[in-house]
C-alpha cells in the first residue's frame, strides 16, 4: 500500500491501519520511537511516516531484538525520514523466510507426530525444537524444519555426527552471510548513503534489496551443489 508522508490520521486510526492497540501507539511514542503527531489545534494527527516506523518496528521484533535494540536502531534514523526511507529500511532488515516461530504444548507436538522424550531430547540439541525458558511449552522456530529433523533422526545416523554436521553449516553459512552483507553494504549502501540518501536511488536500491534474496538463495543452493560433485569427483 502507498503511504504518504501527509496522511492526516488520528491516534485511532493509526492503530487500526497499523494493526496494534492505542496504547501500543502511546507506548511507542513515550519511548521516543514515533515522532510526535502534528497538531491541529489541540487534536494530534499522525500519518504515512508513522505507520512506516509502526510497520519497521514489527519487523525488527520479527527479528527478535528487544526493544532497547530497536530503540537503538531507530535513533540512528531522522525524525524526518519519508515513508519510503522507511520502507527502505524495514527492506534491508526483512527475514528472508516467511515462516514464524510456533509455540506449542507437547500434547500439540504430539498431533504431528507422537515423540518420545528421547527424540524430543534429540530435536533440541540440534537446534530445531528449543526451550522456552520458565514453561513446559517449546518453541518451534522453523515449522518446516521439523519434517526435515525427524527423517534427519530416523537415519539412525550418530548424534555426535549429526551435532558436528549442524555445527559445519552453521559456521560456513554464518561466514557467507557476513561476507556477503559487507560486500552489498560496501558497493551499493554506502556510496547512497554518501551520496545523501537521493531520492532517485532510492527505489533501485530496494528493489536490488528485494529481488537479491532469491537470487542469492539460488546461487548457494546452485554453488553448494557443484561443490559436492566437485568433491564426489575428487574423492571417488
Amino acid at each position: 500500500m502507498l503511504r504518504t508522508a501527509d496522511e492526516e490520521l488520528t491516534i485511532d486510526e493509526l492503530a487500526a491501519r497499523a494493526g496494534v492497540t492505542v496504547r501500543t501507539v502511546r507506548f511507542y511514542s513515550s519511548r521516543g520511537l514515533l515522532p510526535p503527531p502534528r497538531l491541529r489545534g489541540r487534536l494530534g494527527l499522525y500519518g504515512g511516516d508513522h505507520l512506516a516506523r509502526l510497520d519497521l518496528i514489527r519487523e525488527l521484533q520479527a527479528l527478535g531484538f528487544t526493544l532497547s535494540a530497536i530503540e537503538r536502531r531507530l535513533e540512528r534514523i531522522p525524525a524526518d525520514a519519508s515513508p519510503d526511507e522507511l520502507a527502505l529500511q524495514r527492506a534491508l532488515i526483512a527475514p528472508w523466510t516467511n515462516e514464524h516461530a510456533e509455540d506449542l504444548e507437547r500434547h500439540d507436538l504430539d498431533r504431528r507426530r507422537h515423540l518420545d522424550d528421547a527424540l524430543v531430547e534429540q530435536l533440541i540439541e540440534l537446534g530445531i525444537l528449543q526451550r522456552i525458558p520458565d514453561s513446559a511449552r517449546l518453541r518451534l522456530p522453523s515449522p518446516a524444519m521439523l519434517g526435515v529433523g525427524l527423517q534427519i533422526l530416523d537415519l539412525d545416523l550418530p548424534l555426535e555426527m549429526l551435532l558436528q554436521a549442524k555445527g559445519i553449516v552453521e559456521q560456513h553459512t554464518a561466514q557467507i552471510a557476513e561476507d556477503l552483507r559487507e560486500l552489498f553494504a560496501a558497493n551499493v549502501l554506502r556510496p547512497y548513503v554518501e551520496r545523501g540518501r537521493p531520492e532517485d536511488e532510492r527505489k533501485r536500491v530496494r528493489a536490488a534489496t528485494d529481488q537479491l534474496r532469491p537470487l542469492t538463495i539460488q546461487v548457494l543452493v546452485n554453488g553448494f551443489q557443484r561443490a559436492v560433485n566437485d568433491v564426489i569427483r575428487d574423492h571417488v
